[in-house]
């Protein structure tokens, strides 16, 4: 396969009916626990997580309240992201894969509760799936709305044909762009102000294809029609113009490779942004 080829996101076997289910359950305690340590956020915490019937309707709710606006009320926006994961059973199961993600890799992240109700990366990233739905359905103009909302409310910049994975993590979430003909794959983690875009006026496929597992630290910049392999690591600020081996990690501008990782090592997993200078370089 060239690296000009379409990277098709794995599906991964998931038994998501089991998973979303102890997520539900643990967010759901967890939002029991928070009523009591801070009673005047109980009103959002019950209307949120404990009046709903199952983690997509509260999803739907909570995205609901942080993107709809005077174009679209937040009741409609509600029905329309509820409709999308329904519809779409990839997206409630990437969901729970998100948020789990988000508990086991960043040190900040005690509960389920917190980027649940609070991170704009989750947020951004799981109204991105309800943009997405939309654009396959044909509704380019409500799913370019969403992906509006979404840049103005989060800072986060996610075209809903773009196609992203499972078990992805964007932290902090200022800044992000992520282009049309972007694909990435499952248990990617991108950190702040991290740029996936073109490199020019050029039409078509045109923008970055990202591997499973690779960690695009704080400031990177992925341009054009490229492939980042598995399990590569791309430093903070490095701008990255060519493909980049599996298992590398690249730095500079314009990025090279600076050291090589084993194949075991799991950079998006380990959010181990330091990198240093390796065999063969």
């Amino acid at each position: 396969m060239t690296a000009r080829a379409i990277l098709q996101p794995p599906l991964r076997a998931i038994s998501h009916s089991t998973e979303e289910a102890e997520v539900w359950a643990e967010l759901r305690a967890e939002a029991m626990a928070a009523l009591i340590e801070e009673p005047l956020y109980a009103g959002l915490i019950q209307a949120t997580i404990l009046d709903q019937r199952s983690l997509a309707q509260a999803l739907a709710y909570r995205l609901a309240h942080r993107l709809g606006d005077g174009d679209l009320s937040r009741l409609s926006m509600r029905d329309l992201c509820l409709k999308a994961f329904e519809a779409d059973s990839r997206a409630s199961a990437h969901a729970v894969r998100d948020l789990v993600a988000i508990r086991e890799r960043d040190p900040t992240c005690r509960r389920y509760l917190d980027p649940f109700l609070f991170y704009k990366g989750f947020a951004a990233l799981e109204g991105y799936r309800v943009g997405h739905w939309l654009w396959h359905q044909g509704r380019a103009t409500l799913a370019l709305h969403v992906q509006s909302r979404i840049s103005e409310v989060f800072g986060c910049d996610i075209h809903p044909a773009a196609r992203i994975g499972s078990g992805v993590f964007i932290d902090h979430a200022t800044g992000v762009v992520i282009g049309e003909t972007t694909v990435v794959a499952d248990d990617v983690s991108i950190l702040q102000s991290v740029t996936l875009g073109g490199n020019g006026k050029e039409s078509g496929d045109r923008h970055p294809k990202i591997e499973r597992g690779v960690l695009l630290s704080v400031g990177a910049k992925v341009l054009g029609n490229v492939r980042v392999g598995e399990g590569a690591k791309i430093a903070a600020a490095a701008v990255v113009l060519a493909d980049v081996p599996a298992h590398t990690t690249v730095a500079g501008v314009p990025a090279r490779v600076v050291s090589r990782l084993r194949a075991d090592e799991e950079p998006a997993l380990s959010m181990d942004q330091s990198f240093g200078f390796g065999d063969g370089i």
